[in-house]
């Protein structure tokens, strides 16, 4: 299901022994568009500290609950190594944290979560690949390649969309998929450059660089297919029809089309749900 970043913001995330605290902002990579971290403000319990939370630990919340539960103790949360969110996060703090959990790594493989398309792992939920691919990916383990890519949905929301004939809009939300923790899309607000304002969504497959020094998102699509593309209504749940009709308008091939291809065998039985908008 989609659903929003903002829908996410003050849910409360609860361990297995009592609440660790409430989201304040999300982690995304620019090049898989995976949401890799929730970053969670914590009570007086361990003085008001910053942590994240990794997709690869939540276990479920209700459909409409403001609370996010995570297979994990407050103890765990409290040990996990510090985070200061004011400075970029390293690959090398990334690596040390997933270690500390147990989780993989996610960098390096042939899914936006490694090995798989979904933030779950362990034999029995990881695709069937062969053994020369495993061993490849087993070289990433104890040297993390490059920058991590990491970005925050607040600091990227204002971003100006330069389009192929120049800038039209801004970004102003994220829609994401609860299932495979991956940004979907932008919502660009368009009132600052034309006149009959709208929201309009763009997909992240269609973004092919985000400039963190001009603070612009560029996609290949022109204004004018921007500004006569499909309004978006945030008051309004995005479903698959209207996805259809969006991707009808560019002429592009739907994101769903190319994941039936493409699920693994072992799919985790029961999707990750988070609070609706």
């Amino acid at each position: 299901m989609l659903r929003t970043i903002e829908s996410l913001k003050g849910c409360t995330v609860a361990a297995s022994d009592g609440e660790i605290g409430s989201i304040e902002e999300v982690y995304f990579d620019d090049e898989a568009w995976g949401i890799r971290y929730l970053v969670v403000k914590t009570g007086n319990w361990i003085s008001e500290r910053r942590v994240l939370i990794s997709p690869y630990s939540v276990r479920h919340t209700d459909p409409g609950a403001t609370s996010v539960h995570v297979d994990l103790t407050r103890q765990q949360v409290s040990d996990s190594p510090a985070i200061d969110t004011h400075k970029p996060v390293s690959r090398q703090h990334e690596a040390e944290y997933l270690r500390y959990y147990g989780y993989p790594n996610y960098w390096g493989g042939l899914g936006v979560w490694g090995m798989s398309s979904y933030p779950a792992f362990g034999p029995a939920l990881l695709p069937d690949v062969s053994t020369d691919t495993r061993e490849q990916l087993a070289l990433y383990a104890d040297k993390p390649p490059g920058d991590s890519h990491l970005r925050s949905t607040d600091a990227v929301d204002g971003y100006h969309i330069e389009a192929s004939d120049g800038v039209f809009g801004h970004v102003s939300g994220f829609i994401f998929d609860d299932e495979t923790w991956t940004m979907r899309y932008l919502v660009v607000d368009t009132r600052n450059w034309w006149p009959a304002a709208k929201e309009v969504l763009i997909a992240t497959d269609w973004i092919f660089l985000i400039d963190w020094y001009e603070t612009t998102v560029s996609t290949e699509l022109t204004r004018d297919a921007i500004k006569d593309s499909p309004a978006y209504d945030s008051s309004v749940p995005v479903v698959r029809d209207y996805e259809t009709e969006l991707y009808a308008f560019y002429g592009k091939k739907g994101y769903w089309a190319e994941k039936s291809e493409n699920v693994p065998a072992s799919r985790p039985e029961s999707p990750v749900h988070v609070p609706g908008p």
